[in-house]
């Protein structure tokens, strides 16, 4: 009954904004996006808090290890960021922990201003950052603050059999800052899981030397990595060095730049809604539209799931990861991640 009134719904209103309308007759319902209501908040550590979603209509199954879109309507703008998913795949709710970062006008407000009975935005789930079938024999899983969020997901999905023989080592400033500390430590009392918690603030950051004191067969277990670029940088690079680059697999929140915009910026033309942005030097198509306001395709935000491209019609980017340099002069039409390419003066994009 409620799907066919909300297509109802939708016919009457065009040919204004559906979504804009919708809402008013209840804010659960959208024709763009699936929406889902807070009905838990969970203080994990002082920067960091679990959602617990109610989605208002059927979610596709995730894997344990991905991520999903989350949108919240802040000022009359929709902002979207990605989330590794915590609950488990087939629970009726879902979880996501997020950490409130420094100027981030999203994660601040999940993290410190969403109350129970808020209603959010849901992206599809996304992501290669998973476990293989059948689960590996000796698993190893190194993270670093955040970074413990999509493991989490796995560590929740794996049988007590999995877990006895599978090792967690998680670094942290102090054991009070250990985002799901104290149900990580009643797993690993519970399973067998080994669990390694580095407090960085006493011990210093975790090296490969320490890693390999700690973990003295890490080059024939199979391995999931999260954390900040540096740890990673490093994990990669021993791997590479003394191990088999094929049993890492690491899961980055932040795209690996090895591109420049030339330091020129631009002007973007959004051909299809008409609206115009102005990017600083660096800044992607796609943070530039939002502070634009415009309301842009986006999933992964990492340049990995594709949901954020479209078409050039005229200028040029660079791609920030590749440094690829794309100009609809020798491309025209070119489809372009909007996430991690930069304008290189002024462009127009089919959005």
């Amino acid at each position: 009954m409620a799907r066919r009134v909300r297509a109802a719904a939708g016919l009457l209103i065009t040919p204004l904004v559906p979504d804009d309308v919708l809402g008013t007759l209840n804010p659960m319902w959208s024709r763009s996006a699936p929406r889902a209501r807070v009905v838990r908040v969970v203080r994990e550590t002082p920067d960091t808090t679990t959602l617990v979603l109610r989605p208002g209509t059927p979610f596709a199954r995730h894997l344990p290890g991905q991520y999903l879109g989350i949108g919240l309507r802040i000022d009359g703008v929709w902002h979207w960021r990605t989330y590794s998913v915590t609950s488990r795949p087939g629970d009726p709710l879902l979880s996501v922990a997020v950490t409130a970062v420094p100027g981030g006008v999203l994660s601040g407000r999940l993290a410190h201003g969403t109350p129970v009975g808020s209603v959010v935005g849901l992206g599809p789930a996304a992501g290669e950052f998973t476990l293989p079938e059948p689960t590996p024999e000796k698993l190893l899983f190194v993270t670093a603050g955040s970074g413990i969020t999509p493991v989490m997901g796995m560590l929740r999905s794996l049988d007590p059999a999995a877990l006895s023989g599978a090792v967690l080592v998680h670094c942290d400033r102090t054991p009070g800052d250990v985002v799901f500390g104290p149900e990580l430590r009643a797993l690993a009392a519970r399973t067998g899981l080994r669990l390694v918690e580095r407090h960085t603030a006493g011990e210093g950051r975790l090296t490969p030397d320490s890693l390999a004191d700690e973990v003295p067969d890490w080059a024939v277990r199979e391995t999931w990595a999260c954390g900040p670029a540096g740890l990673l940088d490093t994990l990669a690079e021993h791997w590479e060095r003394a191990g088999d680059p094929e049993l890492l697999h690491v899961e980055r929140f932040a795209p690996r730049r090895v591109g420049s915009a030339d330091g020129t910026g631009g002007r973007i033309t959004f051909a299809t809604s008409g609206l115009v942005a102005d990017a600083e030097p660096d800044t992607p198509v796609l943070l530039a539209g939002e502070a634009a306001g415009a309301l842009l395709p986006n999933g992964c935000r990492m340049g990995i799931c594709h949901t954020c491209v479209g078409k050039l019609q005229a200028g040029a980017v660079r791609d920030l990861q590749s440094g690829e340099l794309i100009d609809s002069a020798d491309q025209p039409g070119r489809p372009v991640r909007t996430c991690v390419s930069a304008p290189t003066g002024d462009i127009t994009l089919d959005l």
